[in-house]
């Protein structure tokens, strides 16, 4: 089976070319703390020997971004970094990656006066002079809020499109065109609606696909699986990440997933008869990475799935995040979320918190709120 791209522009990023037709780049993300340079070069490197074409690494900090001075120089691999809030990193890291990500949503965190245009003019023009190539990452659980603001809460992807939209307009115009765009969300249904739309209007941009929070194998594996088929199927998607739920050992199970969606759609064995509506419990988590500041997050994603079993017929959505950058506006739209600091776990119900709890407290409290979620449903 051929796959007809849409992309008309390639982009370069370190020694893997994507976009107009070139084959599909498999993306992963290292799990290690960023500081901990031998561990984090350890990951890089066995990333790499399963077949990730590009590597994300998290910089959040001056001492992250030193010590990934010292990871490049302890590895040949496509190396990307994910800016969060403090997007003046973009200096200290450039000379040592091959791209760049922000997120739009992020850009409001830091230097708040400032207008976000300066901040993209800033990103791109490091991106120029370190020869760098840059992802504008949208993600649902942290869209511009501007663009929110325009819409009603129940439509969460044109805001996602029009803040897409708005900042490849700005990068086009600063004559840059090493980008590529993603559009992220937890539901498949909504990954597959916003990257379609997304490429109707903009089928010249490579576009990063991902279901973001998928959550644990198998269940992760087949909400991606999903969104995948029907968007590469169609020639959308240059390249691609599968994010999991697993301990830092089996990060490679994220890249073996991924070689294996994109080889059965190649082969035309797919599952599109499978219907993820999400009418039954969807439990939601984010991959493990560096960011996580506990990797009891793991262990207790898992014992939320086992705890939660009994809820499988009801629909109903719990998130369990690992860290503070993400977990507070990622849970939001939970039923029940969970984020996760160093040493407690800060429960929300609606989006509206319920306090913070032990790792070997939590369940308890959320066994309760689940129990009266069900009830409310039984009674209506």
């Amino acid at each position: 089976m051929e796959i007809e791209r849409n992309p008309t522009r390639s982009v370069k990023i370190g020694s893997v070319t994507i976009g107009n037709g070139n084959p599909i780049a498999v993306q992963s993300m290292t799990a290690t703390k960023t500081q901990d340079i031998d561990a984090t070069v350890a990951q890089v490197i066995d990333l790499e020997k399963a077949g990730a074409d590009v590597i994300r690494i998290a910089v959040d900090n001056k001492k992250d971004a030193e010590a990934l001075a010292e990871i490049r120089r302890q590895t040949s691999g496509n190396l990307s970094v994910d800016l969060q809030e403090n997007y003046r990193l973009a200096e200290l890291v450039a000379p040592h990656v091959d791209k760049i990500r922000y997120n739009p949503g992020h850009l409001y965190h830091h230097e708040r006066e400032k207008p976000w245009q300066e901040k993209v003019e800033y990103i791109i023009g490091i991106a120029k002079d370190n020869d760098c190539a840059v992802r504008i990452g949208v993600n649902c659980g942290s869209v511009d809020p501007a663009k929110l603001a325009l819409y009603e809460k129940e439509d969460s992807i044109t805001p996602m499109l029009e803040s897409a939209w708005e900042h490849c307009d700005l990068v086009d115009g600063l004559d840059f065109h090493r980008y590529c765009v993603s559009l992220k969300d937890s539901d498949p249904q909504k990954v597959i609606q916003v990257n379609r739309r997304f490429a109707e209007k903009r089928p010249d941009v490579p576009i990063h696909l991902g279901v973001t929070e998928a959550g644990m194998p198998p269940d992760g594996i087949i909400k991606t699986r999903i969104a995948f088929e029907q968007l590469i199927g169609t020639g959308i998607g240059d390249t691609l990440r599968v994010s999991l739920t697993v301990p830092n050992s089996r990060k490679g199970e994220e890249i073996e997933a991924g070689r294996k969606i994109l080889d059965d759609i190649k082969a035309g064995r797919v599952r599109t008869v499978l219907d993820y509506g999400l009418q039954t419990l969807n439990i939601i988590s984010c991959p493990s990475c560096s960011r996580v500041e506990n990797e009891a997050f793991v262990d207790l994603a898992a014992k939320v799935k086992d705890l939660t079993a009994y809820a499988k017929d009801h629909k109903i959505t719990i998130a369990v995040m690992g860290c503070r950058v993400n977990g507070p506006g990622e849970t939001d739209d939970a039923d029940l979320g969970l984020w996760c600091g160093p040493n407690y776990v800060n429960l929300k119900k609606g989006g509206e918190p319920l306090g913070a709890f032990g790792y070997d407290e939590v369940l308890v409290r959320l066994k309760d709120e689940l129990d009266q979620l069900i009830a409310t449903q039984t009674v209506g």
